[in-house]
């Protein structure tokens, strides 16, 4: 017994210090180095196969079993940078000014919303997206973003800690409180009634959401949540559908807003939406943060008179 309580104690430590090493130490470099120092080591470790090791070896059986990972090396070099990069962004968001964000990050195309306008603002797990909620902020939006509650923390002492600053991160980069799902609608009826806007990070797990449809997604059938869908097109709130993805070579960031505009077919408003998620996956599929959960969110759709 106690040889197996030192043995539990010692591999909760490891990864209490792994966690501490790819959460805190290695990302925060980027709050006390210039950008392009950082990015410069970044791109390095990203070869290092034993950073993220479990959480990359996982995506890449996965990527690989659909198809989306032709050049091991290269993607998991790319998967690497990408979750790096992310995860900084929570640092670089505390120590950054606006003047970086003008100089770092490219907009296409316009948020379609006008300050004080509800909306509903949709995006994915894909690129790197918080600095997507400081750019709207600072033109004048006021963004609250939908977030699930964490589940399976327990003994992660470090990592219940980042998710916690970084969801503080988040409300100072978008100046509004998070939302917390699941849970009732009231904070966003209430944020739309305010004028202000909701984001959705919609490309979740089935199992995570009640009510959902099926639509055809990267050559499967796939349910995706379509509550928030059908409370936009029953509100006639406008829809905006962007990404964020990361310059490989730079560390710059690409904006790309796609105003879609108000609906009153929810079905179809979430075809137009995925329709720009496959787009995006299949031009950069190693950027897509949730490939070690493509077997939940790959999961057989029911048959058409059983949706939800």
């Amino acid at each position: 017994m106690a040889g197996n309580r030192a043995a539990a104690v010692l591999a909760r430590l490891r990864t209490e210090a792994r966690d501490a090493l790819e959460l805190v130490l290695l990302p925060g470099l980027a709050a006390v180095l210039p950008w392009r120092w950082s990015f410069a080591l970044f791109r390095r470790l990203a070869g290092w196969p034993w950073l993220y090791r479990a959480q990359c070896a996982r995506a890449l059986a996965l990527a690989r079993e659909a198809g989306m990972a032709p050049d091991a090396a290269r993607w998991l070099r790319e998967y690497r940078l990408v979750i790096l990069t992310d995860h900084a962004d929570h640092y670089l968001a505390r120590t950054r000014s606006d003047a970086w964000l003008r100089r770092h990050v490219r907009a296409t195309g316009d948020w379609g919303v006008a300050p004080g306008q509800a909306a509903l603002l949709v995006t994915f797990h894909w690129g790197c997206g918080m600095w997507a909620q400081r750019h709207a902020h600072a033109h004048g939006l006021l963004p609250h973003t939908l977030v699930a509650s964490p589940e399976g923390l327990r003994g992660r002492t470090v990592l219940r800690r980042y998710i916690r600053q970084r969801l503080r991160t988040l409300e100072q980069a978008q100046g509004r409180p998070v939302i917390h799902v699941p849970g009732p609608m009231r904070p966003l009826r209430r944020a739309w009634g305010a004028g202000e806007q909701v984001v959705v990070v919609i490309d979740v797990p089935a199992d995570q959401v009640p009510g959902t449809v099926p639509l055809p997604v990267l050559g499967r059938s796939v349910r995706v949540p379509a509550a928030l869908a059908r409370l936009a097109v029953e509100q006639r709130v406008p829809v905006t559908v962007y990404t964020l993805d990361l310059d490989l070579a730079s560390g710059r960031r690409h904006l790309r807003l796609h105003p879609l505009g108000v609906w009153d077919d929810a079905d179809r408003l979430l075809g137009r939406v995925f329709e720009r998620f496959e787009a995006v996956v299949r031009e950069r599929p190693a950027s897509w943060h949730l490939w070690t959960e493509a077997e939940r969110f790959f999961a057989p759709a029911p048959m058409e008179g059983d949706a939800e």
